[in-house]
């Protein structure tokens, strides 16, 4: 409890003077994004919007930052990012324990759970539901236009009731420690998705929905976290990833470099993904320099290579050796070619083993004008790059091969 105390204490103290919406956006757009998720509400209940549903936010007189004139920081957040032409992405997060239907004073918190069984305080559990479609409604009527809803806390969803009863003494067993505590309960907890989501797009027409990590026609998308899969996936996805120390605001944080962050981009893409990437503001509302590196790196890197990028698709086998591939509606491939370790120069011969380009056709490096030579071999091809191009590069870390058509 002194820890809850000294945590929700914060929102006092909390007061980020040097908040920049206007930099961040700015710097996502010179970077090639086109969307950004911003966190209204995390676990914690702590609000970032002016949300008649609770005093525990932002811009409640008790909190330092409510008398700036940004202080209603998602509203300041969106309408920063929708000027440089970016979709808008609301995340929320369903379970929030601050809310006393959530997690009640009179019990103590088990885990991450809601902390009462809701079928035994249906009431309680109702207030927690209304609450829950309150503020998220309020979020898509008074903040513009929002394109995507993501909700976090997965673990917050119906559960199929016989599969409780039977499970539940069998889970509960296995999930209680020596001293009686619980690590990880199987609750039902339903907070009525299909019924907001309806709501939702009465507001937002068009509205994506990410209810993640819970399997049903309300996970619009999927969003692997901190990883990249190993493989093309048969459904709409989203790496969502951290760009330096962790999801929150970590002091001298390492972020990836140009050629980490580039290198993962292109893996993305040739999988058929979104990249997501994470940047945590400080407490005074900065993001460190090691993004804004970040973020600068990438967009040397998409001034020229945009196109290989942006409306492409996967295209088998999506990587030989250090080379990614896509491909457009046109008809054009494009081959991405890792730079490898120590490696700042592409090698003056490329092979390419699975891909065999159309007699005749024309192959090119994106940033260069001129065609390459290039030749048949009993398997695949392969292209000459001149020592003129290698030693006056159109960009770093990776650089892109376009062919114009291919042997199907």
């Amino acid at each position: 409890t002194e820890y809850v105390k000294e945590y929700e204490g914060l929102k006092k103290s909390f007061n980020p003077v040097k908040f920049d919406p206007e930099k961040w956006a700015k710097a996502a757009k010179a970077a090639g994004m086109k969307y950004m998720v911003f966190t209204t509400k995390h676990h914690d209940g702590f609000s970032m919007f002016d949300s008649k549903y609770t005093d525990y936010k932002v811009t409640d007189a008790a909190c330092a930052f409510s008398s700036n004139p940004k202080s209603n920081i998602a509203k300041e957040v969106f309408n920063a990012f929708r000027k440089e032409n970016l979709s808008v992405g609301a995340y929320f997060s369903k379970p929030d324990w601050h809310n006393e239907n959530y997690w009640d004073p009179y019990f103590p918190p088990f885990d991450r759970n809601v902390n009462y069984d809701p079928s035994l305080y249906p009431e309680k559990w109702q207030k927690y539901v209304d609450f829950t479609h309150n503020q998220i409604l309020e979020l898509l009527t008074d903040y513009g236009k929002v394109d995507i809803l993501w909700l976090d806390g997965g673990w917050v969803k119906k559960r199929d009731q016989q599969n409780i009863d039977e499970n539940y003494k069998e889970k509960f067993a296995e999930n209680t420690s020596k001293n009686g505590f619980i690590k990880h309960r199987v609750v039902d907890q339903d907070v009525k998705m299909d019924e907001l989501v309806v709501k939702a797009r009465q507001k937002q027409p068009g509205l994506i929905v990410v209810d993640r990590a819970v399997h049903g026609k309300n996970q619009n998308y999927l969003t692997p976290e901190n990883r990249v899969p190993e493989k093309t996936l048969p459904y709409p996805w989203e790496s969502c990833i951290t760009s330096g120390g962790g999801w929150s605001y970590t002091p001298d944080a390492k972020y990836l470099t140009g050629r980490e962050g580039i290198h993962m981009l292109i893996d993305v893409v040739a999988k058929g993904g979104n990249l997501l990437l994470n940047v945590a503001p400080s407490p005074e509302g900065e993001w460190q320099q090691g993004a804004y590196d970040l973020l600068a790196a990438y967009g040397d890197w998409m001034k020229v290579n945009s196109t290989a990028i942006y409306n492409t698709k996967p295209i088998a086998p999506y990587k030989e050796s250090n080379i990614c591939m896509t491909q457009n509606k046109a008809g054009n491939v494009f081959l991405f070619y890792l730079a490898k370790d120590g490696e700042q120069k592409i090698p003056s011969e490329i092979v390419v083993k699975s891909i065999n380009p159309k007699k005749g056709t024309k192959i090119s490096m994106l940033g260069f004008n001129k065609p390459l030579k290039w030749t048949k071999l009993a398997e695949g091809f392969k292209v000459t790059i001149p020592e003129s191009l290698i030693n006056n590069l159109p960009c770093k870390e990776a650089w892109t091969l376009k062919i114009e058509a291919i042997n199907r």
